[in-house]
């Protein structure tokens, strides 16, 4: 079993939990045959740094160390079509806005305290948003080799089975190798 057959069995053995268009993201499949948004260099980095808020650098690596916002570019542009890409981008924008307005700096410039507290104003502000970016962030960052292997236990080649193992303080939860 491959990456991909394992991350689409566990979503449905949890309920198809992750939205139909990043299930899509994950296995690599392109549902929009329409156009795309042209993302900017500025975009991207905006992006970065908001996933980075959502999973910050810890004892591991964060977001943006493990490239998260390169997944939701990749899965918005082909799995979503241009009126939802043109509505998240927009409240992407918003946020640097926002930013501007009530810190005097783009939201990249902001120090951590700040875009906490902008990003904490945004789960009321535009849920929707704030949730699908949330859901793309945390899919691509365990989906990437940072998150499967730095963030949770990796097993490459599982041992025998033993249906019940209880966790140690502190151990990680497992990735699917």
């Amino acid at each position: 079993m491959n990456r991909r057959e394992a991350v689409q069995k566990i979503t449905f053995l949890m309920g198809g939990m992750l939205s139909a268009p990043v299930m899509a993201g994950i296995l690599g499949e392109k549902l929009n045959a329409g156009p795309s948004l042209q993302i900017t260099a500025e975009q991207e980095a905006l992006l970065a740094e908001v996933a980075d808020v959502i999973i910050p650098t810890t004892s591991t690596p964060g977001a943006k160390a493990a490239g998260a916002e390169q997944f939701i570019i990749r899965v918005l542009r082909d799995c979503y079509p241009l009126a939802d890409q043109e509505k998240f981008y927009t409240s992407l924008t918003q946020l640097n806005t926002d930013s501007k307005g009530t810190f005097g700096k783009s939201f990249t410039e902001l120090d951590a305290a700040q875009k906490n507290q902008l990003v904490k104003q945004l789960t009321t502000k535009d849920t929707a948003f704030f949730r699908r970016l949330k859901e793309l962030t945390v899919t691509g960052y365990f989906t990437s080799e940072i998150g499967a292997t730095q963030a949770l236990e990796y097993l490459p080649v599982p041992g025998r089975f033993e249906a019940c193992i209880p966790y140690k303080p502190g151990q990680k939860a497992w990735a699917l190798g």
